[in-house]
């Protein structure tokens, strides 16, 4: 069984993110980024199945820019077997990304393509769903347990209610969350032979994506900071300050 398993470059999650002084985005000159932290627990759980010998073939694939092929050395040390990079130096939106899986997808045939529930930068938390909407396959996402066997996958999803347990008939979409695993670090040895695995390089127009965006950002701002809290005397004075000043009563 060949899965699929997409990586993207993200702000490393250590890294404070600071906002352009144009107020156009983020800063991310001379800023240390990484492979997104739900993806990468996307390729633990691939390895894990790999090792059960229920995968026989793991691709990492990657949408961005050239420097995104360090991403996928890393899901290649990690223990993917090799990886096809969409190079693409613009923004990438995820109905874009969605669309360059698909044809991803008809080209490589996996039975299987498991991802990060969403990425840590824009935290759409869209592709994954607009990927299964777009093949048709069934979905199964916020994944904290991935169990395959007989054609089909159980997952164990986290809700608002607890646990749903839905079982899904292969091809499908799997998207991890943050309790699946524990991603492994990566060997000094698999780094190494990380460096001799192919990755294929394409680009949006040879898969026959547009990747024109369709949104517009106004302006990106930080948050405003918190205000220091205040003590009140009595009830009374809470009560007061909670309708006149706060107008949430």
């Amino acid at each position: 069984m060949k899965l699929l398993v997409p990586v993207k470059r993200v702000v490393d999650y250590n890294v404070k993110v600071r906002v352009k002084a144009d107020n156009t985005g983020v800063e991310t000159a001379n800023v240390k980024m990484s492979m997104n932290p739900f993806d990468e627990i996307a390729v633990e759980e691939a390895v894990r199945l790999k090792e059960k010998g229920v995968a026989s073939e793991i691709v990492a694939v990657s949408a961005g820019p050239s420097a995104a092929q360090e991403q996928i050395r890393t899901a290649l040390a990690m223990g993917a077997d090799r990886g096809i990079l969409v190079e693409h130096d613009g923004v990438l939106e995820p109905l874009v990304v969605a669309k360059i899986l698909k044809a991803l997808v008809a080209k490589e045939a996996p039975q299987l393509v498991l991802m990060g529930k969403q990425a840590i930068d824009d935290d759409m938390n869209a592709t994954g769903q607009m990927l299964a909407a777009l093949l048709g396959w069934p979905q199964g996402t916020f994944a904290s347990k991935v169990e395959v066997a007989n054609g089909e996958a159980t997952v164990t999803r986290e809700v608002d209610g607890g646990l749903e347990t839905v079982t899904l008939k292969l091809p499908a979409v799997v998207t991890a969350d943050l309790r699946l695993n524990e991603p492994r670090y990566a060997s000094l040895p698999n780094i190494m032979k990380a460096r001799k695995k192919p990755i294929e390089v394409v680009k949006p127009a040879e898969l026959g994506v547009d990747p024109a965006p369709r949104l517009t950002v106004l302006r990106v701002e930080e948050p405003p900071k918190r205000q220091a809290g205040a003590k009140v005397a009595s009830v009374q004075e809470l009560v007061e300050k909670l309708r006149n000043e706060a107008k949430v009563i």
